[in-house]
């Protein structure tokens, strides 16, 4: 398709028409810092979700869950600092509360609320500061980047885009930094678009968008309870291509997904995995995400490695065909290994740059994908053995 999404500048998820955004200060966070927040569209959206595929969900995945099924939504509510997950009949009780608030405030219906929450596993919300911090808050058109902040949790920095198409346009904001895997990961993404769209192509067009991009990141090799991706359509800006759209919405989610690996918990290089050639599309997802997550890549990438036997041993446990003498090898455009032989390179001049890009043609047939994750520290150690779950 001879098509490119545009990149708007300082874009974010209130770029969209008619969509606002508010954060306040709650208390949630032990810190004094803004950790709750509202994303509200003007006019009903059409909606659509994809959730954490571990079998512990947190209560506000159940309500989104449930609010999502009839593919509508108007507004979603986030706090950070607890994930309101383990907390049984209580927790299910302040999501549904949550809901209710926001819905009350807004003048819509509790149902067409999405709930989101992240932080610490197994604390309750602290529902009077939230009842005090909904009511109190103030939503504007600018506030989607004070959203993306209010959100963070072990993030270094806030992650959100919007892009042009046609037109058309398509924000979003999302956190993440550890606990990251595919199939979801200890993530949060929202995303807006003023796009006129069918209940059932928006939902296709996630899950697609989401399996190229947020379902191929890795730092740390796990997910979480509480992950979810939302997509709020209010057609305020008319029908787009379909096709476009699609090439839009994915364009987000792989902006947003590169971010979150980039910003891994004690990440000092992103790491990008192309796999070329493979028998299959399939093939090609699987050896990449298994490069990508390997810890012997991770820790080698962080020493500046280029310890090729590492990312030929990964591919080759991943499941994809692999035949030796067909593996071309490349780091960083230089080739390291051709038809599974080794070429001789000077070490010392391909692992110097924050980002590295790991290529693998298996020359099996035309199956490609990409998966992204970055290096493994002593800082990650660090963050995780301080932090409470």
């Amino acid at each position: 398709m001879d098509f490119e999404a545009k990149l708007v500048y300082n874009g974010t998820v209130t770029t969209p028409k008619g969509f606002t955004a508010g954060t306040i200060c709650s208390g949630v966070k032990p810190d004094n810092q803004p950790d709750l927040g509202i994303l509200y569209s003007e006019v009903p959206c059409v909606a659509a979700g994809v959730f954490t595929a571990i079998k512990i969900k947190a209560a506000p995945v159940f309500v989104s869950q449930e609010n999502l099924q009839n593919k509508k939504a108007q507004a979603v509510v986030i706090n950070a600092g607890c994930a309101n997950a383990c907390t049984g009949s209580q927790g299910d009780k302040d999501a549904a509360e949550t809901a209710t608030l926001v819905a009350d405030k807004l003048g819509v219906a509790a149902e067409d609320v999405a709930v989101a929450s992240t932080g610490v596993i197994g604390e309750t919300l602290p529902m009077e500061s939230l009842r005090r911090g909904i009511a109190e808050m103030v939503l504007t058109p600018n506030g989607g980047s004070d959203l993306a902040r209010a959100i963070m949790t072990t993030d270094t920095r806030s992650k959100e885009v919007a892009f042009d198409i046609g037109g058309v346009k398509i924000g979003a904001i999302a956190k993440g930094a550890g606990m990251i895997h595919p199939n979801m990961a200890t993530m949060l993404a929202f995303i807006t678009t003023d796009a006129e769209v069918e209940s059932e192509f928006l939902s296709n067009a996630l899950k697609k968008a989401v399996d190229a991009s947020f379902n191929m990141i890795s730092v740390d090799g796990d997910t979480s309870t509480n992950d979810m991706v939302v997509v709020l359509a209010n057609g305020l800006a008319g029908k787009p291509k379909p096709d476009e759209f699609e090439a839009g919405l994915q364009a987000v989610c792989t902006y947003l997904a590169r971010c979150i690996a980039s910003d891994g918990e004690g990440c000092t290089r992103l790491i990008e995995v192309r796999v070329e050639k493979a028998k299959n599309a399939e093939e090609a997802r699987m050896a990449a995400r298994t490069v990508a997550s390997s810890t012997l890549v991770k820790t080698a990438m962080h020493g500046g490695a280029p310890n090729w036997g590492r990312i030929i041993a990964a591919i080759s446990r991943s499941g994809a065909e692999i035949v030796e003498s067909n593996v071309d090898l490349y780091l960083d455009e230089i080739c390291v290994l051709k038809g599974g032989c080794y070429q001789s390179f000077d070490e010392k001049d391909v692992i110097t740059a924050d980002e590295v890009v790991i290529r693998v043609c298996l020359n099996l047939g035309d199956g490609q994908a990409a998966a992204w994750g970055c290096d493994l520290s002593e800082e990650y150690v660090t963050i995780n053995s301080e932090y409470t779950t």
